[in-house]
């Protein structure tokens, strides 16, 4: 089939669901909100709908947290596993396979072009899973230029041997190896269970990526429609498995400016923000309209090289821009003291955190002296990438970016600052353009594997995942060691290990893990903050 006709007909569909959809919902005048709406000012526009292709939080907030459920979930507000989409699961003595009893009576969400025909069974499990791992399978290559991020990132393929139907809600997981963190990497984004029923029908209808492009899934509230940069609207899913959220409506705003996002709040004319600037957590906290809410965050900002290019191949190049950076004053200016400097990759709340790893001192004239030992006595030229968005583990790209720029200077260091939109961002990063860049992370399931195989292992630069394309063998061993060992406190050992040889290898600067914070109106009843830093909504009410 031609890509002309393909697009043709796509643009077709998008038409008819915007036409179809237009009349859904009121659009809303600045403090108006209609009875059962909360409006949520977001950070930034997600990637797109398909949680399968992506791995940021921004993404996750805005499809795979409303739109879809995974076979198990984490009891919201910690990392404890329940069930969702399986009612129970059953786990082999050698942990090699695992059982799933699905839920019976789930149904998906319809929209101007498809309405399903059959409640949710293992047909959709082994769709959503085998699209990931099969190369040959027909819908992997569906939507051009799309890789399935995070699989790859976790390395599943090297994990997950095959998974069967037993019957219509039986599903049989078989792993090549133990791996201990496995149930926890089902209750992740990527492992959301999509409609086989929708894509098969969108094929038929000669548009099949139409299906990773308007979303159905299984979750509290369905997609209405989407406003590049500006606005997405939701409604409640009235057949929802887990009983209908109580709002009628989700809009999230998207709202790049914090300082934006918080004249909002104080307006009303969003109910719950994102990432608040540190510097008006005061004056919010003494808003009576206003609460805020905050929690340790299970988070890491840093600053990775690009171990593959030039100077960065040098590990003495990396530990001398790791002196040359004050991280207290970074601290101070960007979070506004409202976390901790970082030492390791993963944070201190985080069980197997190495305390007895030493960090780089701050010491501009060491640094200086170490880049003349690597052969650059009079520094070099850089480009660093900067954070576009506001992030859990950043609340300040920019400004961070001017500090580290101003302390690379006094070694002789000249950067360049840089930054896309964060899609764009991400995009350029998968593929190693980057020489420095800001990242960072929010953990997703309270395992440290979550952090070590995601960010620096070595199927994460394939995946893209792992933005210093670092691969260290030592360090790999170690981490798919820890997966494969059954008791927590062997696992922990393992990972301690693994700190100290990062921290000698230096591919990241490790910056700060922040504390999170939740601003939300008065009126906001029954909003909880998650332990991910997810934003959850189907147990949210608005105050009458």
């Amino acid at each position: 089939m031609s890509t002309h006709s393909t697009a043709s007909r796509l643009r077709i569909l998008r038409v008819a669901l915007v036409a179809a959809f237009a009349a859904t919902l009121p659009l809303l005048a600045p403090g108006a909100q209609a009875k059962g709406t909360l409006v949520y000012c977001s950070e930034g526009s997600p990637e797109g709908f398909q949680p399968q292709f992506f791995s940021t939080g921004t993404t996750f907030d805005a499809a795979s947290v409303p739109l879809y459920n995974r076979l198990v979930q984490f009891e919201l507000g910690s990392t404890n596993i329940v069930p969702a989409l399986s009612e129970s699961w059953t786990v082999a003595p050698d942990g090699k396979v695992i059982t799933f009893k699905l839920r019976r009576g789930v149904k998906f969400h319809g929209n101007a072009n498809f309405k399903p025909s059959r409640d949710m069974n293992a047909d959709d499990v082994l769709f959503s899973w085998n699209r990931m791992a099969d190369d040959n399978h027909p819908f992997h290559k569906v939507t051009a230029g799309q890789t399935f991020a995070y699989f790859e990132d976790m390395g599943m393929k090297n994990i997950v041997d095959k998974v069967e139907k037993l019957d219509d809600y039986t599903v049989r997981f078989t792993l090549k190896r133990p791996e201990a963190p496995f149930l926890a990497d089902m209750a992740m984004d990527f492992a959301s269970i999509l409609s086989k029923e929708y894509f098969d029908t969108m094929q038929k209808k000669g548009t099949p990526n139409a299906a990773d492009v308007y979303p159905i899934g299984t979750g509290p509230f369905e997609f209405v429609s989407y406003q590049k940069d500006a606005t997405i609207r939701y409604k409640a899913f009235d057949h929802y498995w887990g009983g209908r959220p109580k709002i009628d409506n989700l809009i999230f705003s998207i709202t790049r400016d914090a300082t934006a996002r918080y004249a909002k709040l104080k307006t009303g004319e969003c109910s719950v923000m994102a990432f608040p600037k540190p510097a008006d957590l005061d004056e919010m906290k003494k808003d009576p309209a206003l609460t805020v809410l905050q929690k340790e965050g299970l988070n890491i900002g840093y600053i990775a090289f690009n171990t593959e290019k030039k100077p960065f191949d040098n590990k003495l190049v990396r530990q001398a821009l790791n002196m040359a950076i004050d991280k207290d004053a970074i601290l101070k200016a960007v979070y506004q003291g409202q976390g901790q400097v970082a030492k390791n990759p993963i944070p201190p709340i985080l069980w197997s955190y190495n305390d007895a790893v030493k960090d780089y001192a701050y010491d501009p004239a060491k640094a200086k002296e170490m880049l003349g030992q690597a052969g650059y006595p009079n520094g070099f030229d850089v480009d660093l990438w900067y954070l576009p968005v506001t992030r859990p583990y950043n609340p300040d790209g920019k400004r961070m970016a001017e500090l580290v720029q101003a302390d690379w200077e006094k070694v002789g260091v000249k950067t360049k600052l840089v930054t896309y939109e964060w899609a764009e961002y991400r995009k350029r990063s998968k593929t190693g353009e980057q020489q420095a860049m800001m990242f960072g992370w929010s953990g997703d399931n309270g395992d440290p594997d979550n952090f070590f195989v995601p960010l620096l292992g070595c199927e994460a630069v394939k995946g893209g995942g792992n933005v210093a394309r670092w691969c260290n063998k030592q360090f790999e061993d170690l981490i798919i060691k820890a997966a494969q060992t059954p008791k927590q406190a062997d696992r922990a050992k393992l990972y301690e290990q693994a700190q100290l040889i990062f921290k000698e290898d230096a591919p990241w600067i490790t910056v700060a893990h922040s504390v999170r914070f939740d601003p939300i109106r008065k009126e906001v009843k029954g909003y909880k903050m998650d332990a991910t830093a997810h934003h959850y909504f189907q147990n949210a009410d608005m105050a009458k």
